[in-house]
């Protein structure tokens, strides 16, 4: 029997668009284009609405747009080309550094994952990237559409899949414009929260086997293995429903306490893929969906606030972003120099579906 490949992260990268917006900015702003919305309700209600402003653990965010650009009304065709438009560089920004911090050159990658659900184009822009990255004209190109904040662990597992079958390193590109998607006809608290939570990002990581991932000097962890798990009949959880004006925007108040009924779960079955116990895993690397969804892991796991820091501290700084959100979250967490100790851990998100998507890894 032959040997097992490892396979492990070779570099992670992140970018942001220039245009920021502080939570203060985006909150005047909900109390003006939701004014419709508050009128006739009473001075309580609309206090509670906006202390969802204050509430949700985001100092900043940063837009694909200037600030004017949302004060009007967009086309779903407008809109998308404006996705079109900022993605690709903003994508190619983040996985030309990722290249550079592996030191790789673009032609030794076999594979693509493209994972964004914030807009549509066919060809994918996996296809451009190529291109502009100078990616050899034969990778394999592997879109992943509609896995939503689920996308970036989703595309770190499907990577290391085709690193193994191919031998040969995978970039993975995770990129959302959420903000692109604002739709002005949409005044329900669905839209209200999405406004004080999301954010514009890319982020990018190189997975490869050996001997490109070096598990003598390694400079990122080795991957382990990969979890999946979908709920049944959960699809008005999370996701996006197509109205004439673009994608708007499913997001159910329910997901902390999904998160509190079935984290542990979640935790438990991820660790036995490997042979462990949830509280073996020492490392836990999750998407920051929302300030209540983290303190909604912490009470599931009963955790200390210190395990969840990296997640906290890129949802204060760039909002929830969507599928790139938790490579950033691992870029930091690999900075940190107190992370390394030879222990197991989990990367997880949770994406429309309603689904979780992890990858087990050791650092």
């Amino acid at each position: 029997m032959s040997a097992r490949v490892r396979t492990g992260v070779m570099a992670v990268a992140s970018a942001s668009p220039a245009h920021e917006i502080t939570q203060a900015q985006a909150k005047d702003f909900a109390k003006s284009f939701f004014d419709d919305y508050f009128s006739g309700r009473d001075e309580s209600v609309i206090d509670r609405l906006l202390g969802a402003y204050d509430n949700a653990g985001v100092n900043a965010r940063q837009l694909a747009r200037p600030h004017a650009w949302y004060q009007q009304p967009h086309s779903f065709p407008a809109k998308n080309a404006a996705y079109i438009e900022q993605a690709v560089p903003l994508a190619r920004r983040a996985a030309e550094q990722a290249l550079a911090r592996a030191g790789l050159d673009p032609t030794a990658v076999g594979a693509i994952v493209f994972a964004s659900s914030t807009g549509v184009s066919t060809p994918s822009l996996d296809a451009r990237l190529v291109q502009e990255l100078g990616l050899s004209r034969d990778v394999a190109r592997v879109p992943l559409w509609g896995l939503g904040c689920a996308g970036g662990s989703a595309g770190l597992a499907r990577a290391r899949a085709l690193a193994v079958g191919l031998g040969k390193p995978v970039l993975v590109i995770a990129c959302e414009l959420c903000s692109l998607t604002f739709m002005h006809g949409d005044k329900r608290s669905a839209n209200l929260i999405a406004v004080a939570l999301f954010g514009d990002g890319a982020a990018a990581a190189v997975v490869a086997p050996e001997p490109w991932w070096d598990p003598s000097d390694p400079s990122g962890p080795e991957l382990l293995g990969a979890y999946s798990r979908l709920l049944d009949d959960s699809a008005d959880i999370m996701g996006w429903d197509l109205e004439d004006e673009g994608l708007m925007v499913r997001f159910s108040p329910k997901i902390p306490s999904l998160v509190i009924q079935l984290g542990a779960q979640l935790l438990a079955e991820a660790a036995g893929l490997i042979g462990l116990g949830p509280k073996q895993l020492q490392h836990l690397v999750f998407h920051p969906g929302g300030s209540k969804v983290l303190d909604a892991f912490e009470q599931a796991l009963a955790l200390e606030p210190a395990r969840l820091r990296h997640a906290r501290a890129v949802l204060r700084d760039h909002g929830n972003m969507s599928s790139p959100t938790v490579l950033f979250v691992l870029e930091r967490f690999l900075a940190d120099a107190q992370t390394r100790c030879d222990q197991p851990g989990l990367l997880l998100g949770l994406g429309p579906g309603f689904c979780a998507e992890g990858v087990l890894f050791r650092w």
